[in-house]
């Protein structure tokens, strides 16, 4: 089915025009002169934009294992992540699996096994849906695995996590956080403990490690993250290991080190939709204000995408165009994804059809790849 989207306002570069598109599989046409069969679809009084490229989720756990020890079936779980995905806008998502050196939800037969039912579930799935790999630095037995997978092209995104020397002192200091990575892990605290320390003896291991691992990345063109860096020495380290883009820099400065060098840095959309980091990291709304954020991503809550350049632009920190920019255009080029984006002749047909409101930014349709996989006023489709 095609589709001409007609009386909405569409969201170029340049900012919003009245004007009508075509949408469908063979992609986007701008002032379509003829429709031909095309499906009529009203965008009277909404907005059209760029379908939203999410480059790092993790939602999608929560509908695996809503509750510490309480699991349901992979298909099950990413089938209703999608619908949440394209419901909030989302035509192109990565899902952001870790593969920790724990047991558990973040383990080896976690990530395996989500591999390959995303694999499998991809085509019948309504958002591009991608797997992005949360490669925590101390798993050093997942190594010849995940350089086999990286040569299969069977990942989109490698990230590199560091998250070992917070979990050594949660393992000392609190308890109340170590009580949560041991209900995820589903071993007891005394074994997780030991784990941690016989990992953490390796620590002289893990550069030689990500230089492997990078190297492999950087050949086989998958985009690289350095997660967490906490200073501008790390992300230059990462830089010349071909990591060009930083997710959730710790710091302005390892930020601002990051965008002189003409890197994305990425923060998250619900850190923009709370006012600030619930971590004490940097605000992201301060970071777009200032120019040291490129990207937002949905982190761990789909519906902050859609609603955070709203948000920005009524904070004066972006202007609407700018703003939707970080979570469409932006993401899309950190992906090396050409073909979507923005909207112009030939770009694959993902789009979002919003209805502006006082304080939120309310989804009506959600075309993914020109496919009509979201409609909540079924009176627009052959109206207009």
């Amino acid at each position: 089915m095609t589709y001409l989207i007609r009386n909405g306002l569409v969201l170029f570069e340049q900012g919003l025009a009245a004007i009508d598109l075509l949408a469908g599989p063979d992609g986007i046409r701008v002032a379509p002169g003829t429709a031909g069969a095309a499906q009529g679809l009203d965008a009277g009084g909404l907005m059209v934009l760029p379908g939203i490229v999410d480059i790092h989720g993790d939602a999608f756990e929560r509908q695996i294992m809503p509750r510490p020890g309480v699991g349901f079936p992979l298909d099950l779980a990413l089938a209703e992540t999608d619908r949440q995905l394209v419901a909030n806008g989302i035509t192109t998502a990565c899902h952001a699996v870790t593969w920790s050196w724990e047991p558990g939800l973040r383990g080896a037969d976690t990530a395996r096994a989500l591999l390959a039912t995303l694999e499998a579930m991809r085509p019948a799935l309504a958002a591009d849906t991608h797997f992005h790999l949360r490669h925590e630095t101390f798993n050093f037995e997942g190594e010849a695995e995940i350089l086999d997978w990286i040569a299969a092209r069977r990942i989109r995104v490698l990230a590199f996590n560091d998250h070992m020397e917070d979990i050594v002192r949660s393992a000392t200091e609190r308890k109340s956080k170590l009580t949560k990575m041991v209900e995820r892990s589903g071993i007891g605290e005394t074994d997780f403990v030991t784990l941690v320390n016989r990992f953490w003896a390796r620590r002289d291991e893990v550069p030689g490690l990500t230089e492997r691992l990078a190297a492999a990345a950087v050949a086989a063109g998958v985009t690289l993250l350095s997660h967490d860096d906490r200073d501008p020495g790390e992300r230059r380290w990462y830089r010349a290991r071909g990591c060009r883009v930083a997710e959730f820099p710790k710091t302005e400065e390892t930020a601002r080190e990051a965008v002189a060098a003409g890197e994305d840095v990425i923060f998250g959309a619900p850190n923009v939709i709370r006012g600030g980091s619930h971590t004490g990291c940097p605000s992201a709304g301060e970071m777009v204000a200032g120019g040291l954020c490129t990207v937002l991503a949905s982190d761990y809550y789909y519906p902050a995408l859609a609603q955070a350049p709203l948000r920005l632009e009524r904070a004066g920190a972006a202007g609407f165009a700018a703003a939707w920019a970080l979570v469409s255009t932006n993401p899309a080029r950190s992906l090396g994804l050409a073909d979507r984006g923005r909207i112009a002749d030939g770009l694959r047909a993902d789009l979002v059809l919003a209805a502006r409101e006082e304080n939120r930014l309310r989804i009506v349709a959600t075309l993914a790849d020109g496919r009509l996989v979201h409609l909540a006023e079924g009176a627009r489709l052959g109206a207009g």
